[in-house]
């Protein structure tokens, strides 16, 4: 074969490049088709030896690693709420505090000298507020003494308004008996004239004249006393109405005085109010200034573990400053604040919905990876779910919280915070160098079907665990996959197990 090859390229070279080229091209492939045919009786006669690993579905509890950081449970930020010198610093940087630690003191000589100045005001005011309650006092019993003035008053008005209806009564009686007396004496003067014509006539006696004559006599002295009885009850009743003017006169004046003794009582209640509103404000500026003067001990607010000092004794430091004199953190249980993007949340609800996914009762349950790989030995709880969704990134927060006894968590350490999903029942899981990738990218694995042949399958991979995929959709339970020999592999080619191992047993067998 070799010599005639030789001879045709001699023979191709003497008659020119191009049939030369020609020639090679169809000598190369006889050769080429010659090879193929002596090999693949030979392919066909070997199975290709390749382990693989059978499937198999058992329930998995699937969580999500999320990025996050860890922050203390309680931050107290220490700032002066006076003004002033600082003079002593009490604790220990990094030390544990307890709540109520006395930390820094500040020069209390000013605030002393307020809270005298405001102990002097206090009693000022109630010194005033005493004098006050004594001008009240004797408002009230001025306008007492005014009331009862004017009782007497009314009482003696009363009187006089008696007075003077007897006066009129006794008016109106005088004036009747006159009339009745007048009434009276003209009948005997008629008759005293009538008796002394018959007296000159001599047609009566002298003792019948004398008897009417007396009788008309008489009548006019009752006259004469009525009249006298008028006058008196005409001067009795101007007494009585010149005394019911004076009564109400009286009346008048201790009215004007029940007036002027209410005012003077408003006045004194008005000078009280007063007093006791200074007294409420000396008290208000003696409590303010006792507030300063403890503000001048700076204690720890909580308990924790405290920082370094910012400030240095000797310093100034004034009230509410931006810069902290130092800060306690407690961390004996600490968050863990992740972000988790929104489409996940809704990808997890579908599968619950859907059944796909399961919850077991412990989905508050959460674990924690550290920075190292390493995994945490506490557990912790998801507190609660952030209720809105940042814009910028399509995420919402999640926070944790978990134990930290040995203080392994830093506040501001990056963690990974694994969140359980839920269980999926019929999980496959399969180990990652089994898959290889098609031309396109996608995920695929050889299967041995039951002619002992490979066969590629095509995946569809939900997530990594660990070193293996949790297969979606494209295995079985019980179909083999090929794991080892897979370079020698092609579609359709007859392999021959060395040896299967479970895909529960892999791992062990991998040790």
């Amino acid at each position: 074969m070799k010599e005639r090859t030789m001879l045709c390229l001699n023979r191709g070279l003497l008659q020119g490049w191009l049939p030369a080229f020609s020639l090679i091209a169809l000598l190369a492939g006889a050769v080429f088709c010659s090879s193929c045919k002596q090999e693949a009786p030979q392919q066909s006669a070997t199975a290709q030896p390749v382990s693989t690993v059978t499937m198999k579905s058992a329930p998995i509890m699937l969580h999500s690693e999320l990025p996050g950081r860890v922050s203390a449970l309680l931050l107290a930020e220490i700032r002066p709420q006076i003004s002033g010198v600082l003079l002593k610093r009490h604790f220990v940087e990094g030390a544990e505090i307890q709540e109520g630690e006395l930390l820094y003191e500040i020069d209390a000589a000013p605030y002393q000298a307020a809270k005298a100045n405001a102990e002097a005001a206090l009693s000022l005011a109630q010194a005033q507020q005493a004098g006050a309650k004594a001008n009240r006092s004797r408002a009230k019993a001025g306008l007492a003494n005014a009331q009862s003035l004017l009782k007497v008053a009314e009482a003696s008005q009363e009187s006089s308004q008696a007075m003077l209806r007897a006066a009129k009564t006794a008016l109106t009686a005088a004036q009747a008996g006159l009339e009745s007396a007048e009434a009276n004496a003209e009948p005997l003067r008629l008759r005293q004239q009538r008796f002394k014509e018959l007296l000159e006539s001599k047609a009566i006696s002298q003792q019948d004249f004398d008897d009417v004559d007396s009788a008309r006599r008489q009548a006019e002295a009752a006259i004469e006393r009525s009249k006298a009885a008028v006058d008196g009850a005409r001067a009795d009743l101007a007494r009585a109405e010149a005394g019911l003017k004076v009564a109400d006169a009286e009346v008048g004046r201790a009215k004007a005085g029940i007036e002027a003794a209410q005012a003077e009582l408003q006045a004194a209640e008005a000078g009280e109010q007063s007093a006791k509103a200074a007294v409420q404000s000396a008290q208000a500026g003696l409590q303010a200034a006792q507030i300063n003067l403890d503000y001048c001990r700076i204690v720890a607010p909580i308990s924790g573990r405290i920082g370094r000092s910012n400030i240095t004794v000797g310093a100034l430091v004034s009230a509410h400053q931006p810069l902290p004199l130092a800060s306690i953190q407690q961390i004996d249980q600490v968050y863990v604040d992740v972000p988790q993007a929104t489409a996940e949340m809704l990808k997890l609800q579908r599968r619950l919905q859907d059944g796909r996914l399961s919850h077991n009762g412990t989905q508050h349950e959460v674990k924690l990876n550290l920075e190292d790989g390493r995994a945490y030995t506490q557990s912790g709880t998801l507190q609660f779910k952030d209720i809105s969704v940042d814009p910028s990134t399509g995420s919402y927060s999640l926070r944790m919280q978990f134990p930290n006894p040995d203080r392994t968590l830093l506040p501001g350490m990056f963690v990974r915070a694994l969140i359980e999903d839920g269980v999926k029942e019929d999980a496959i899981l399969l180990p990652q160098s089994c898959v290889s990738r098609d031309t396109r990218g996608n995920p695929m694995v050889y299967v041995v079907d039951k002619d002992e042949t490979a066969q590629p399958r095509n995946l569809t991979l939900d997530r990594s665990i660990k070193d293996k995929w949790l297969v979606s959709s494209g295995l079985q339970e019980g179909e083999r996959v090929i794991i080892e020999g897979l370079q020698r592999v092609r579609p359709g080619m007859k392999v021959q197990e060395t040896a299967a191992i479970a895909a529960g047993d892999e791992q062990k067998q991998q040790e």
